[in-house]
């Protein structure tokens, strides 16, 4: 379980969220600039919230004044939308840097169907392989959960809809709690088991997927 009880402020509101996700897919879905991603960055370590508290399992990853857990230690996986793969690495280093198993780094990237792009490079590979080594770095590091900031946001329609696939099948197997940030309806309710609608740093609802009704643009009405 993760959870999530935080404030900071931003340069034109005060974000504050809480909120808290159990082995299950969780999608953020609002409006550019609502504070989607600085959410991730504050569960993953990379910020620092102005107040409040983070926890996962059964440990205090963030408390005000008093812990502070550092990135390297949080064993949080993180899936960025530009997929931040080093370059001059081949998949296999790339996917191999922080991994904990090496037998399981290499079955992982059997069952997302990347095992022949072993020896290559980022700059060789398709957008949608690179998604995949991705998510396979951010998996073998074996981690309590999983943040994925629009990682299906530069793929073509046919791609996208293959990675919806990967993702689902990957939490059927990989029971940890994960956080989806999409600007993609149809997305956020094919993904997610529950919804969080964002809006200037706050969570305006909390529904299931079959009672979301809201679209992209009635909802930034």
């Amino acid at each position: 379980m993760l959870v999530v009880d935080i404030q900071k402020q931003l340069s034109h509101f005060e974000l504050n969220v809480n909120f808290s996700v159990a082995n299950e897919i969780v999608v953020l879905f609002g409006p550019s600039g609502s504070g989607k991603t600085t959410i991730l960055n504050c569960i993953a370590g990379i910020s620092k919230p102005t107040s409040g508290s983070i926890q996962l399992h059964d440990t205090i990853l963030f408390q005000h004044k008093k812990v502070f857990v550092p990135i390297q230690k949080r064993n949080i996986g993180y899936v960025f939308q530009d997929y931040a793969l080093f370059p001059h690495m081949t998949v296999w280093k790339n996917i191999a840097y922080g991994m904990k198993n090496e037998s399981f780094a290499k079955e992982l990237m059997k069952e997302l169907r990347i095992d022949h792009l072993r020896d290559s490079y980022p700059s060789e590979i398709s957008g949608g392989e690179k998604q995949r080594v991705a998510i396979a770095r951010a998996i073998a590091t074996e981690p309590d959960a999983l943040l994925l900031d629009e990682p299906f946001s530069a793929l073509d329609e046919q791609t996208r809809l293959k990675g919806h696939e990967e993702l689902l099948r990957i939490h059927k197997h990989w029971r940890i709690p994960i956080i989806l940030v999409t600007h993609h309806n149809e997305e956020a309710k094919k993904l997610g088991d529950r919804i969080l609608y964002l809006h200037e740093g706050k969570i305006h609802n909390d529904k299931m997927k079959a009672d979301l009704s809201l679209t992209y643009s009635s909802s930034t009405n």
